[in-house]
């Protein structure tokens, strides 16, 4: 039996979301989740994962392990409390697995809320008893459990977009009540005038023809007994961009009408239950949004307002009865991404009047997301803001670097002070410039970030303030592009150009943990993929680009790369299992667009540092990348099939990765020079990254590599797909002393010189070229050096166990202190270092139920200073370190004096 907490106090901590714990083990499960989600709302699959992450109830101890798990799932709290369990028990099982565990039970229905509870026992078989508690909820498990009707408006072009509202009574008291909503393009919901949730840009993009999104609410505090009403507005988005004359738009495209499905599903107190949904009963009425576009900007008429449209006994015989219609063809299915949500407010940091009744704000950080103000003054009167990257020489905002024209506006009704946001449309922009008309005036101006609702995991610093800002140079271009689609800019383009998620795909992982968002991507690229295993650079792929634009390996291999790197980072299998066959369908793609075991087609090296213009690679033939490439997309598949026990699929990927590697070194490896192909940074880096460099020549042609880096004084010549693997190249070869000294460098190309340029987010162009985009983070790849090379935090779940987290600084140059950590799906993980006159210190937590190769700087091994050495032993001694082996706690290293 497991030992009980009262029931009572049980409900409330379960209700509070606190963990529940008893200190008589030595482990304390935390942070459970179902679907890679805390308390998910609207689970899509009928069989579950549960993970957990393990803690030490004495922060002193070392060596926990778990050796046992007992899962139990129950309709009631109660249940729970009292031991019993009405659908899955999964008894005492003998394992140490935290994650990734499959439901078991009997069948789940939709959306039903359910409970669940998980007891660890340690390694001296001590239970946590009841260790945590958390609850999830079934979705929309079947298209016939949609009751509602999708809606739309009247068919008329250039009209303010619609507004929807239903209204209803409710004659019993409401126990619980639940709201799934899917709003084509975009949508924004209010019941009983409230906006409900706090989430914006919903919902995520998709190929509509093939998945659309919806998202579910707890209404139970916002409905009531009584007279209720449900108010939905209607944005573009994605869904469709229109062309428009005096408006920027990257492309023209529309998947059909705005329309929205709704339904709600009400229990009461009595166990009965009713359900709202939306059908031709529906009112609908232009509202005040006059202009919505994804690219060209939002313009709002609070003359259009109609007060209290969203509540009880508001008078809508004026307003129309809505259509119903078919959907966009794609199936319904919970949108379980990460929301974008408001994460941060930018305050002005200076404002200027360049021309009478324009003011400029600057509020000091270049981000994605929109203005926000707050204005008085006469009906009629109208604000404009245009936002941008950069100044002009007369003070002004110019958007040549960001798509123009784009603008925002309001339009005062004239009542008190009012203050508005766009909804349906954000901007990549550091200043704002207001331009007053009418009596207006501006009270506040500010800015609004938005991005994807992840989780901040990682943490890094140093002792070098250069690379501290480099650092948060490249994080403000990460989060800015992480929408629902990790996007290249946010601004112009707003498009999922695939080649940054798998060639960041770490460095972005070591920071956030986008578990579900790499989730939705893979999803994204299977529904683009066509059934020849064509896969385009963009996914969703809504506007299609000709030529090397729409099909390049370098790009399109995240299809294959993107599974493995989540499964490095997260260990999901079912992900791997799930998207195994579009993988390999692409391989076998590229294997027949080959010639002669060659793919020489697409964009290469894009914006390497050649001759011309920067575009397509200049420095490196677009065999060298794209046959790599291929050799990459072939051993990760190998992986992936050995992972899943798909033995004689791993000995076919193997073959084939074999025959490349050959080919590769046969075409472009001149082995009397040592020089692959015309010798570029890209042309050595990739191969080394990769290993595809014969065993006995990788020394040289390292030494190569550094020698031309070291020609070009320490700067970068490699582009978009080849600085990732020059990074890579240095920090596995032992050269970070090399990457640092790339970093160092301010003058151009480098970040140091983006940085002196006032860039606050890195730019598309190594030299921030002001035509290019101020908000790109295709360039990021030393991120990861900061936390694998530098820190020395290396962490890889495909590795074997006592593998999977490494140790290993990098002392290079003055740098002199060095920290990240990391609270990865198996616990946190952590590092921090010294170093000062000759003496050296490292910190190190490994989490329980794992353990670690530490690698200590030192000549000898005595020379290496333990002051508790329980649960250290020597391995071996290599390249000027000596290699322990450690189980889970925390441990202190020192060298010298």
């Amino acid at each position: 039996m497991i030992k009980q907490i009262p029931r009572v106090s049980l409900i409330l901590l379960l209700l509070s979301g606190v963990a529940v714990a008893s200190s008589e083990g030595s482990l304390v499960a935390q942070e459970l989740r179902c679907e890679d989600q805390q308390t998910p709302l609207a689970i899509q699959s009928r069989q579950p994962r549960f993970g957990w992450v393990l803690a030490p109830s004495d922060p002193a101890a070392r060596g926990l392990r778990q050796t046992a798990y007992r899962i139990m799932v129950a309709s009631s709290v109660s249940l729970l409390a009292s031991d019993r369990t009405d659908l899955w028990d999964t008894g005492k099982v003998s394992s140490t697995e935290t994650m990734q565990i499959r439901y078991g039970g009997l069948a789940l229905r939709a959306t039903k809320k359910y409970y669940w509870a998980v007891t660890v026992w340690d390694q001296e078989d001590r239970p946590s008893h009841l260790a945590a508690l958390a609850s999830f909820s079934m979705g929309m498990l079947e298209p016939t459990d949609w009751k509602a009707k999708w809606i739309r408006g009247e068919d008329a072009n250039n009209r303010p977009l619609p507004i929807f509202r239903y209204e209803f009574s409710v004659d019993k008291p409401i126990a619980s009540a639940m709201a799934y909503v899917s709003g084509l393009g975009q949508y924004e919901l209010q019941i009983n005038g409230k906006r409900i949730g706090d989430a914006v840009l919903t919902p995520g993009w998709t190929n509509y023809r093939k998945t659309v999104f919806y998202n579910a609410y707890d209404v139970s505090s916002t409905l009531k007994e009584g007279r209720n009403a449900i108010g939905i507005m209607l944005g573009n988005g994605m869904y469709k961009v229109e062309d428009t004359p005096d408006r920027y738009s990257k492309f023209t495209g529309s998947f059909g009408k705005l329309k929205l499905i709704f339904q709600a599903r009400l229990i009461f107190t009595d166990g009965s239950f009713s359900v709202v949904r939306s059908n031709a009963s529906w009112k609908v009425h232009d509202g005040p949004i006059t202009f919505s576009s994804t690219y060209g900007g939002e313009d709002y008429d609070a003359r259009l307002e109609q007060v209290g449209w969203s509540e009880p006994d508001f008078s809508d015989r004026s307003w129309g009865n809505a259509t119903e219609t078919v959907g966009p063809g794609g199936v319904l299915t919970s949108e379980e991404n990460p929301a974008i949500r408001v994460r941060h407010v930018y305050l002005p940091a200076r404002v200027t009047h360049p021309f009478p009744r324009v003011s400029i704000y600057d509020l000091g950080q270049n981000f994605a997301g929109w203005p926000e103000i707050e204005v008085r003054g006469t009906p009629g009167s109208k604000v404009k803001l245009v936002a941008g990257e950069l100044l002009d020489s007369a003070g002004f905002v110019r958007q040549t670097s960001s798509g123009e024209p784009q603008s925002f506006s309001y339009v005062l009704s004239g009542k008190g002070r009012e203050t508005w946001h766009p909804r349906f449309s954000y901007y990549g922009f550091r200043y704002i410039q207001a331009e007053v008309s009418g009596e207006a005036e501006l009270l506040d101006v500010r800015g609004a970030f938005l991005h994807a609702d992840v989780a901040t995991v990682g943490e890094f610093k140093c002792s070098d303030e250069l690379l501290n800002r480099i650092h948060q140079l490249i994080n403000a271009a990460i989060l800015s592009n992480m929408q629902s689609v990790l996007t290249d800019c946010p601004h112009r383009e707003k498009l999922g150009w695939l080649e940054e998620s798998h060639l960041l795909g770490r460095a972005i992982m070591c920071n956030y943990d986008v578990a579900r968002l790499y989730q939705k991507i893979s999803d994204d690229l299977r529904d683009a993929e066509a059934a020849n295993g064509f896969v385009p650079e963009i996914a969703p792929e809504f506007a299609v680009f000709p030529g090397m634009f729409h099909d390049s390996p370098e790009w399109s291999s995240a299809i294959v790369l993107n599974p493995w790197i989540a499964y490095e980072q997260y260990g999901s299998t079912a992900e791997l299992t799930k998207h195994y066959e579009e993988m390999s369908r692409y391989l076998g793609y590229l294997t027949r667009k080959a010639q002669q075991g060659v793919l020489a087609y697409g964009l290469g090296d894009w914006y390497d540092i050649g001759p011309g213009e920067p575009g397509s690679s200049k420095l490196t033939s677009l065999g060298v990348t794209g046959t790599a490439i291929y050799y990459a997309d072939a051993v990760a598949l190998q992986k992936c099939a050995q992972v899943l026990g798909k033995t004689e699929d791993a000995i076919a990927f193997q073959r084939l990765a074999a025959s490349v590697k050959r080919t590769f070194n046969g075409r472009f490896y001149n082995p009397t020079t040592h020089v692959y192909d015309r010798g570029s940074q890209t042309d050595y880096a990739m191969p080394l990254a990769l290993n595809l460099v014969p065993a006995t020549d990788r020394k040289i042609v390292l030494d190569k590599l550094v020698e031309d880096i070291r020609q070009h004084q320490n700067h970068v010549t490699a582009g978009d797909i080849g600085f990732h693997f020059l990074v890579t190249a240095l920090m596995e070869g032992g050269r970070s002393d090399v990457l640092y000294d790339m970093l160092e460098r301010t003058d151009s190309p480098s970040y140091g010189y983006q940085l002196a340029m006032g860039a606050t987010s890195l730019t598309e162009a190594w030299d921030a070229n002001p035509l290019d985009s101020q908000n790109h983070f295709m360039l990021g790849h030393a991120e990861e050096w900061f936390y694998r090379g530098l820190a020395g935090l290396d962490f890889d779940l495909s590795r074997p166990w006592e593998e999977r987290i490494v140790f290993r600084p990098a002392l290079v140059g003055t740098v002199s202190a060095a920290e990240a950590n990391d609270r990865s799906v198996i616990g946190t993980v952590a590092v921090s270092w010294t170093r000062e006159n000759g003496n050296f210190s490292m910190n190190i937590t490994v989490p329980p139920n794992a353990a670690a190769m530490v690698w200590v700087p030192a000549e000898t091994r005595d020379s290496v200073q333990l002051p508790n050495a329980r649960d250290v032993s020597f391995v071996r001694t290599e390249a000027g370190f000596m290699i322990y082996r450690v189980g889970s706690g925390s441990y202190r290293f020192t060298t010298g004096r």
